[in-house]
């Protein structure tokens, strides 16, 4: 015989359900297939990173321990050389000098451009509309204008006999630079070439700081400007909190395209006169393309990679540290 317990539950309460209630492993699979789910939509778009960046980055690296010319290259033979090809690259004075000259560039171009790119943005603020627009779309040529064509515009301009500046600074009194040369020396070219850079560059700045500055509710300044702020005191106190994760997103994105320019170095001067405008992104062409030295490009590549990879994991340390890490 079977007893029976009779178990007298309140009213309207829910009566427990039992371990094997097939609703309840409905919503556990549930729970396991939300969590699951985002990560398959995820899998595309990995899949399309390991193929495009991550195995030519192997490819690149595997390169770099073989002695790759253009025998080699021809017969398909694999001969492997372990560390020689970075021991080759370190151990050069010349590589070192190209290093520093890349760094210090790069520093000079991107402040140069985020400087120019905020003073712009917080200006277009106050600009009357029409003249704000008239700079947007000033802006908006410059950015558009390709490379190129930029850069042959910037050679006229700077040229020693019909060049526009030298005769615009001759009317203005400044006769010595009559037949001036911007270009013999190394030093100066880069400075040409860091003001085209600049040029181009200075558009997407501008842009990404206007927009998180007009970002910033109209009542901040206003109380600011009851408190009797002044525009220094403002711009430190509402307008800076705001476009910090902007200016931090847009110095790293300078970082990296600045390091590795090459187009602009190239067509003004080969990285001339004497090597004296050459960065580590012309003799990374100058090894592989044109001495069809692709080990020992390969090292530079994998050596600018890990200067790259040092700055990229020093941005993501000011995401994580600063509460501003996502942009608002």
């Amino acid at each position: 015989m079977t007893a029976t317990a009779n178990v007298t539950m309140p009213a309207g309460a829910t009566p427990p359900a039992s371990p094997r209630d097939p609703g309840v492993k409905r919503r556990r699979r549930g729970r396991f297939g939300d969590r699951v789910l985002p990560y398959l939509l995820l899998l595309p778009a990995l899949a399309a990173i390991l193929v495009l960046l991550a195995w030519p980055l192997v490819q690149v690296l595997a390169i770099s321990f073989r002695k790759l010319d253009i025998g080699q290259l021809v017969s398909g033979k694999m001969v492997w050389i372990g560390f020689d090809n970075y021991t080759n690259t370190l151990s050069d004075p010349e590589f070192w000098t190209i290093t520093v000259r890349t760094l210090v560039f790069t520093a000079a171009i991107v402040a140069a451009t985020i400087l120019g790119g905020l003073l712009l943005a917080v200006l277009m603020r106050h600009l009357d509309p029409v003249v704000r627009i008239m700079v947007q779309v000033t802006l908006v040529l410059a950015w558009a204008t390709p490379v190129i064509a930029t850069t042959t515009v910037f050679q006229w301009i700077f040229d020693e006999q019909y060049g526009i500046l030298n005769k615009t600074l001759d009317r203005l009194g400044f006769h010595g630079f009559i037949g001036f040369s911007w270009f013999s020396s190394g030093a100066s070219t880069l400075t040409v070439i860091g003001l085209l850079i600049v040029w181009q560059a200075v558009p997407f700045v501008t842009f990404s700081l206007y927009a998180g500055i007009i970002g910033v509710p109209r009542e901040q300044y206003e109380a600011a400007g009851i408190d009797g702020a002044s525009a220094w005191q403002t711009f430190r106190a509402v307008t800076w909190p705001a476009i910090r994760p902007i200016t931090t997103m847009v110095t790293f994105l300078s970082v990296l395209w600045d390091f590795n320019a090459f187009a602009q170095i190239w067509a003004i001067r080969e990285g001339g006169p004497d090597g004296g405008s050459t960065t580590l992104a012309v003799v990374l062409y100058l090894k592989g393309i044109a001495g069809n030295h692709f080990g020992a490009a390969g090292a530079i590549a994998t050596l600018m990679l890990i200067v790259l990879a040092l700055i990229t994991g020093r941005y993501i340390q000011l995401l994580v540290r600063t509460p501003e890490g996502d942009l608002k």
